[in-house]
């Protein structure tokens, strides 16, 4: 199962509140803007700044 349209349109970056979009694996949500992934595990993300993980160039 993946991560619902709804959701993702609703769910935004917990340290600088912009938008977050699914990476092309569908494993995590980036924010373009901090450079994080916030993982996705058993399709819930993980929207904890702490537990994010720094994007990969």
């Amino acid at each position: 199962m993946a991560i619902a349209k709804e959701l993702l349109d609703i769910l935004a970056c917990p340290q600088c509140k912009k938008k977050v979009v699914l990476n092309s694996e569908g494993t995590g949500l980036v924010c373009a803007a901090c450079k994080l992934v916030y993982e996705i595990r058993d399709d819930i993300p993980i929207m904890l700044i702490d537990e994010a993980k720094p994007l990969k160039d």
